[in-house]
């Protein structure tokens, strides 16, 4: 079982970055972290979207565009915290894509999933884990996905790009857990976001885009990005690794590395029955 509700004081006088803040998941992470007494950057690669986020909370947050998997991008994040309210104390890892369907997925489908999904999660680490290790604290926390620990029909790049995202954020865990740094892997289901309602959809797979958004919105309750965000900041400030929204994920999980083979059974009858609805 997660923690959820109101997360307690852990944030009060902090600075973090939330990358993808412009909405969604993102946008309610820094509202909530304001709420609790943060100071924080909003980014997004859609430079109005993440200002009007950091104009509704105030003084306490500042916004920027940019590419979170650009290294320069990252660069500047974390300039412009230091300079507008101090060193980096926490990093939301959360901007994130759909990326293509199948084996009909593209390269350049297959990059821009990789890119966003799990580099700019290694980029990030790689700029501030050091300082953090000069400073003795931080916490890096990764928007993965329930995906990222099952799988996602429909979409390859994600899932793959998705389960990458864990494993990273497992080692970084593992390597620098002793040593002052917290992280977090967060692996929800379904979230009422763009991703869900249009994201998953690429141009040249409609059908397997429909496919993924069923088979999330079939797996479980589809929570708010406002729900998301207290269960969030709730397991941070409780120093968990993993964050499940939908606690029920574990439960999957665990039956997965019981019986691999009957899990992928049990996956391709639900796949059947999304495209054969009846039958």
């Amino acid at each position: 079982m997660q923690n959820s509700g109101t997360a307690p004081d852990h944030f009060s006088g902090r600075t973090a970055i939330v990358t993808g803040g412009g909405s969604g998941i993102g946008a309610a992470l820094a509202h909530r972290l304001a709420d609790h007494g943060a100071r924080v950057v909003v980014s997004d690669l859609d430079p109005a979207t993440a200002a009007q986020v950091a104009g509704e909370i105030g003084a306490a947050a500042v916004s920027a565009g940019g590419d979170a998997a650009d290294p320069d991008v990252i660069q500047r994040l974390i300039d412009t915290a230091e300079k507008s309210f101090g060193p980096v104390d926490l990093y939301f890892a959360n901007a994130g894509i759909g990326g293509g369907a199948g084996l009909d997925s593209t390269d350049a489908q297959w990059t821009a999933a990789l890119e966003i999904n799990t580099l700019a999660h290694i980029r990030a680490a790689r700029l501030l884990v050091p300082r953090w290790l000069e400073r003795g604290s931080g916490h890096f926390v990764s928007t993965a996905s329930a995906a990222g620990l099952l799988t996602q029909l429909g979409s390859a790049p994600y899932s793959v790009s998705k389960h990458a995202a864990v494993g990273f954020a497992e080692w970084l865990s593992v390597t620098y857990g002793d040593k002052g740094i917290g992280v977090s892997c967060i692996c929800p289901m379904g979230v009422d976001t763009a991703l869900l309602r249009e994201g998953m959809i690429p141009e040249n797979n409609a059908a397997a885009g429909r496919l993924a958004i069923d088979a999330v919105k079939s797996a479980g309750a589809v929570l708010s990005p406002e729900a998301v965000a207290d269960t969030v900041l709730a397991g941070v400030a409780a120093g968990q690794f993993l964050i499940l929204p939908h606690p029920e994920v574990l439960t999957m999980y665990q039956h997965k590395g019981s019986d691999y083979d009957r899990w992928i059974r049990g996956m391709r009858r639900f796949q059947h029955a999304l495209e054969s609805p009846g039958s």
